[in-house]
Parts: C-alpha cells; sequence; structure tokens
C-alpha cells in the first residue's frame, strides 16, 4: 500500500511563515503530479497548489508570490513553503498524489495538518 504523510503545520502570526512536508512511502514505482489542498470547516476543499514529475507548477491566485511548492523524486517528497501568512490562510492543509504502485495507478490523499494564522 501508499501513504502519504503531512508535517509541519502549526500556529503562526500574520506575516510569518512555515513550510509543510509530504512524505509518500509503501511500494511505490513513480509518482505523476502532487498537489496540496486546503479546507476551512464548513467550506469545500480549496486548490492551493501542484507541481508536476518535471517541476513545472501552478497556484491558486490566493497564494501566488507567497507559497511555493517543490518537491525532491529521489525521496518521495513534496514542500509548501508559506511566507507572508494571513489569517485567511488558516486551514486544514491536505497533500495528494497520483502514484503508480503495485500494480496500479491511484491517488492518494494525506491525512492533513492544521495551519492556524493568528491577526
Amino acid at each position: 500500500q501508499v501513504q502519504l504523510v503531512e508535517s509541519g503545520g502549526g500556529l503562526v502570526q500574520a506575516g510569518g511563515s512555515l513550510r509543510l512536508s509530504c512524505a509518500a512511502s509503501g511500494s511505490i514505482r513513480s509518482i505523476y503530479v502532487m498537489g496540496w489542498y486546503r479546507r476551512v470547516p464548513g467550506k469545500q476543499r480549496e486548490y492551493v497548489a501542484t507541481i508536476g514529475s518535471e517541476g513545472s507548477t501552478n497556484y491558486a491566485d490566493s497564494v501566488k508570490g507567497r507559497f511555493t511548492i517543490s518537491r525532491t523524486n529521489a525521496n518521495n517528497t513534496m514542500y509548501l513553503q508559506m511566507n507572508s501568512l494571513k489569517p485567511e490562510d488558516t486551514a486544514v492543509y491536505y497533500c495528494n498524489a497520483d502514484i503508480n504502485w503495485g500494480f496500479s495507478r491511484s491517488i492518494f490523499w494525506g491525512q492533513g495538518t492544521q495551519v492556524t494564522v493568528s491577526s
């Protein structure tokens, strides 16, 4: 099986920074697109950013210029560097990945990590 584990969330003041990590483990053959999403209680899950296997990136307009997504293919890990954080960035952040594993290909999700930005 495959597992995604996020880490790096926490409480930070507005204007501060956090770095999230997402580590994939298990019977992984290759990883295609990886991404970050977030959810505020009572609202739909929101797209944050994605990165392709070759490093191409896309960002939601709300985070463009403040967040940077990256990945290290050698250890199947993805990162989200979040700078100039705002209270509206408060959410549970989830990573996902399109993974070729065992004899199949599936989308996997992590369990989420809480990010809280105080004003």
